[in-house]
């Protein structure tokens, strides 16, 4: 059996699922983005930086968020794959409830503790008036937000991978569209500045949520996942299995995001113009790391489906098939980072000095980001198989063990400045990604698979199981 042959199916199938996820994660970095630009270019400097503020808070709420809703989609996979469709429906209906209550709790932290700190923190009083009503805001988007998640993990663990995508497209064009209304005052609406921001999160996330919702609730695909499954019928056993995989997952996010965030105070002691090339970096990068996403959260999908219908082999293979895809994902982003590593920083900043130090960032990053890529990718498979406690650890180690330590001693005791910061957290990356891949190659050896397979199974690849999307 050739090279390719061997994994000709498992490459299709998983970008069949992951290319959908990849485009409505992508979603995420987009909505900041657009409303950076739409706030710069039509409300002014204040509430540009009443956004900054409020995101620097609300992302964190964010991350939370989004590592909560992760939780059901293995555990969906993997009961799917056993046949066990009317768990998944249950399933469901557990999830609802968990992603509501820790929306209502992440409200409540924004609504009392980020109004707080903003207010406390020395900042522009024309900045705070702006920035506080703006955070409430957006803190009220997170319930029908979370409700979204509900519905939209529930179809990605089934592998309903488009549905998802289709969702979060238009919510995100209607987000920008609002967004413009509201902050020039459109169509007889008062100008709201930074607030126009926090109502078409609202309007956006409400939509999302009762199509997505709608969809799942009403569409035939559904009705062997959900007959028969009573909604407020409620086992605590199947909350505790939710909350086992979903905490794990939001502590391996903070661990990373918060390395990337203590970063900024770093590069901050350095410079202002080095700062700047940080944050205008991480923005683009942004863009890459949530689009990989798609890749993690297809092997997620498959390691779990395999692993609930017994195929080791088939699950072991489509994991390393999502590898070699990622390797091949990095290949081609780390060549556009170098043919517009001259461009992609002017669409942000004129200076010329910061465009050239995000110049140089890009150099380092096409050949480096891959092992964030591969990170993403493992831990998406570990997810899958239901290991979780090791890559909490591993990421903790990684980041704060290495990355940051790094970044420090190389970025403000060596003339390397940002770009030793840069590396430092690249080390961190490269730790953490050969750690993982460790940790699975461990659980593939020791505990599921041996490393031959005898030859009788090998017509097992043409039969694969092609997850619908």
């Amino acid at each position: 059996m050739t090279f390719f042959k061997k994994y000709k199916t498992h490459y299709s199938a998983t970008m069949r699922l992951a290319y959908p996820v990849m485009i409505s994660q992508v979603g995420h970095p987009l909505v900041g983005f657009s409303a950076s630009i739409i706030l710069g270019h039509f409300a002014g400097t204040v509430p540009l930086a009443a956004l900054a503020i409020a995101n620097g808070f609300f992302n964190l709420m964010l991350i939370i968020a989004i590592g909560i809703s992760y939780g059901i989609t293995p555990l969906v996979a993997r009961e799917n794959g056993a046949g066990n469709y009317r768990e998944c429906g249950r399933l469901l209906w557990h999830s609802v409830v968990v992603n509501i209550l820790t929306g209502l709790m992440l409200l409540i932290i924004t609504w009392f503790g980020g109004q707080y700190l903003i207010a406390h923190i020395g900042l522009d009083a024309a900045v705070v008036a702006q920035a506080k009503p703006l955070l409430v805001l957006l803190g009220l988007s997170i319930i029908p937000l979370m409700l979204f998640l509900s519905f939209k993990q529930f179809a990605e663990g089934l592998g309903f991978t488009r549905l998802a995508m289709q969702v979060s497209i238009w919510g995100n064009v209607i987000n920008i569209v609002v967004g413009i209304i509201l902050v020039k005052g459109l169509f007889g609406m008062p100008a709201m500045g930074a607030k126009s921001i926090g109502y078409s999160a609202i309007i956006d996330r409400g939509l999302m949520a009762v199509v997505m919702a709608t969809f799942v609730l009403k569409k035939h695909r559904f009705n062997k996942f959900l007959q028969g499954c009573r909604p407020f019928q409620f086992n605590v056993g199947r909350f505790k299995k939710i909350l086992a995989t979903s905490v794990p997952i939001v502590l391996q996010n903070i661990f990373e995001i918060s390395a990337f965030s203590a970063a900024v105070f770093i590069v901050g002691i350095i410079g202002a113009r080095q700062l700047a090339a940080y944050q205008i970096a991480m923005n683009y990068l942004s863009f890459i790391y949530y689009a990989v996403n798609g890749i993690g959260t297809a092997a997620a999908i498959q390691t779990g489906y395999f692993l609930g219908q017994a195929k080791f082999y088939l699950l072991r293979v489509s994991a390393l098939a999502s590898y070699h895809l990622t390797i091949i994902f990095h290949l081609v982003t780390g060549g556009l980072l170098l043919v517009l590593k001259s461009v992609l920083p002017k669409v942000i900043s004129v200076d010329l000095q910061v465009v050239s130090m995000v110049g140089n960032l890009f150099i380092i990053a096409a050949g480096l980001e891959v092992f964030d890529g591969l990170q993403v990718v493992s831990l998406g498979i570990l997810r899958g198989l239901g290991d979780l406690k090791y890559p909490v650890l591993i990421n903790l180690a990684a980041y704060w063990g290495v990355a940051l330590p790094v970044a420090f001693a190389l970025g403000l005791h060596t003339p390397m400045g940002l770009t030793g910061v840069w590396l430092g957290l690249y080390s961190g990356l490269l730790v953490a990604s050969a750690l993982l891949y460790l940790r699975f190659r461990h659980l593939v050896n020791a505990k599921y698979f041996a490393d031959n397979v005898p030859a009788a199974q090998e017509h097992l690849f043409n039969n694969v199981v092609q997850l619908e999307s």
